[in-house]
């Protein structure tokens, strides 16, 4: 994006609001001490971040960002919670358990409104990454209830769902490419055609 772009305003708004959260200030001298007080960080967090730091650290952390948004209205203390959400890596994601066509484990998929991401389910970590835009095509053998996908430079997977029906995948996958052919205009008129086309298929 340039500075031209209508959103470029309200993304340096969401970035200073975000930098203006993580700062570290004197927000720690004015928590009162950490060890007086029963928290427990684990109610807050994700256990594979309880995992990675501290009790102590976690509570400092906690104690500081909640400092920082303390004197704030309830509705602008949300805002700035969902404009912290939104900003991480994963969000908008939605996860499936997979069985990739030739892996002898299961795996989790990611599907994004742009992407198509294999995690390893051990550790979290992505394994390989795919654009919708470098995809020529996909389609679902109902049978056998697999999803095929062909990308550029002949690459192709295939994968079995595990813990939803590959229908629901299929949907995700042509609901995201319809709304990526869609302009930003509010007036255009939606190609239902075109949905079914994309969302639709015989079971």
């Amino acid at each position: 994006k340039t500075m031209a772009d209508s959103s470029y305003q309200s993304e340096v708004h969401n970035i200073l609001s975000l930098l203006k959260m993580k700062s570290r200030t004197a927000a720690l001298q004015e928590v009162s001490d950490v060890e007086s007080m029963d928290m427990k960080p684990e109610c807050f967090i994700s256990p594979r971040y309880a995992k990675k730091y501290k009790s102590k650290q976690l509570a400092a952390r906690i104690l500081e960002a909640h400092h920082n948004i303390i004197h704030l209205p309830l509705m602008e203390a949300k805002l700035r919670f969902i404009q912290a959400w939104q900003s991480l890596p994963e969000f908008g994601l939605s996860y499936y358990i997979v069985r990739f066509k030739g892996s002898k484990k299961d795996d989790l998929l990611g599907i994004s409104y742009n992407r198509l991401i294999r995690i390893d389910t051990a550790t979290g970590d992505p394994i390989t990454t795919w654009r919708y835009s470098n995809m020529k095509q996909w389609n679902v053998n109902w049978e056998i209830r697999q999803v095929a996908i062909e990308f550029d430079q002949n690459v192709s997977i295939a994968f079995a769902c595990l813990s939803a029906n590959c229908k629901v995948v299929h949907e995700y996958i042509g609901g995201y490419i319809f709304l990526s052919t869609r302009s930003k205009d509010q007036n255009e008129t939606l190609d239902e055609d075109l949905f079914h086309k994309l969302t639709g298929g015989r079971e």
